[in-house]
């Protein structure tokens, strides 16, 4: 079994996809995983990553809620995320910041991890995706 497995992993060949003039090509794992040609992660690769954080009061990933306004990555792999809650005086901003650094620490090529909670534009339920809006019952 083992040898169909190791196998079947030798006859994969890597895709290529590329994100723009300034970020070199990304191969794909034997995980599906893009992994970039210098070793830092793409912004998509890192929201990706992000929807692996939940609101810990609706059970729905902060993605797909549409709590994350934008995803930086710089050449260091360092990690910039803008990111609002659903209201303003929601006591939960510290619990995901800490959730994305510790969750993040585990993708290769990620450094430093700064979260930084805004405030604008004001977070509606129009910017969750079509899932959380189903899995509310917003329609």
């Amino acid at each position: 079994m083992h040898e169909e497995i190791a196998a079947d992993e030798e006859s994969r060949q890597p895709t290529t996809m590329t994100e723009g003039p300034a970020r070199p090509a990304v191969a794909a794992d034997v995980t599906g995983d893009p992994v970039p040609a210098d070793g830092t992660p793409t912004s998509d690769v890192v929201t990706e990553a992000l929807k692996n954080v939940y609101d810990p009061e609706l059970g729905i990933n902060i993605v797909d809620l549409g709590l994350v306004y934008d995803v930086k990555v710089d050449d260091a792999g360092d990690v910039d995320i803008e990111y609002t809650l659903t209201t303003m005086g929601c006591p939960i901003g510290p619990l995901i910041e800490d959730q994305m650094r510790s969750l993040l620490q585990a993708v290769p090529g990620v450094g430093e991890v700064r979260p930084e909670m805004v405030l604008r534009p004001a977070w509606s339920p129009e910017m969750m995706s079509d899932e959380a809006k189903a899995a509310l019952g917003i329609f």
